[in-house]
């Protein structure tokens, strides 16, 4: 399985498992709501997060690299905000949503040794 198509997989499994444990956080309207944001947020964090994080670049520095959590929780809350059916109940708990899909799909990753 090509990389990307695995990294999509596991930002999948990630957004299911937190939206399962943290059902306040993040809502789908059905699985095939999840596989679109697993693939919408894997596009995104290809092709838009690079261009914010080199924007905010002198911020992420002044913060030691804790701006990338809000980074990460904007890049979640546009894809909620572009797909219809996904919500995210607010900024605050985008925030540790993004934490909590980054060590998911971090043990996952680990897991099955890639």
């Amino acid at each position: 399985m090509p990389s990307i198509l695995f990294r999509w997989l596991l930002n999948g499994i990630a957004l299911v498992v937190v939206a399962y444990v943290f059902p306040g956080w993040v809502r789908f309207a059905d699985l095939g709501t999840a596989v679109a944001a697993a693939v919408l947020l894997g596009i995104v964090n290809a092709v838009i997060r690079p261009l914010v994080l080199a924007l905010t670049l002198p911020l992420n520095v002044a913060t030691l690299g804790l701006f990338t959590f809000v980074v990460n929780a904007l890049m979640l809350v546009l894809v909620a905000w572009l797909l219809p059916g996904m919500t995210v109940s607010g900024f605050l708990a985008a925030v540790f949503a993004s934490i909590a899909v980054s060590l998911v799909s971090g043990v996952v990753s680990w897991l099955v040794g890639r």
